[in-house]
């Protein structure tokens, strides 16, 4: 099913592109920000994980999974693309998360409501 492999293997992406960044030298200011929007990002790869054991049954979850894509990809590309320094690989990441954001609508508009 076409749902259940589009979470499995974005949380699986998530987790590998994630972890990492626990070993990398915080910033001067806002470390404790920065391990916040790790950790919560990966708190919602275990809920990518969950999504695709039972679509059905999770569909509602997939509208804030869209949601969690779309916050970090499409500000980050705008300011981008408005000239704001954005580091290439960081606009990169924020493109694959609009792509799996838009799977996941796909997904979404796939799966069938649970009886």
């Amino acid at each position: 099913m076409f749902a259940a492999r589009m979470f499995r293997w974005a949380a699986i992406y998530g987790a590998v592109v994630l972890l990492p960044l626990y070993l990398t030298p915080l910033p001067p200011i806002g470390g404790e920000t920065f391990l916040g929007f790790v950790g919560l990002a990966l708190v919602f790869q275990a809920v990518f994980w969950i999504i695709g054991s039972d679509p059905a049954k999770y569909r509602a979850l997939m509208l804030p999974a869209v949601a969690e894509k779309v916050v970090f990809g499409l500000p980050t590309v705008a300011l981008a693309l408005r000239g704001y320094p954005v580091p290439p690989p960081v606009v990169v990441f924020a493109g694959i998360d609009l792509a799996l954001g838009l799977g996941f609508y796909l997904a979404r508009l796939r799966t069938p409501a649970a009886p």
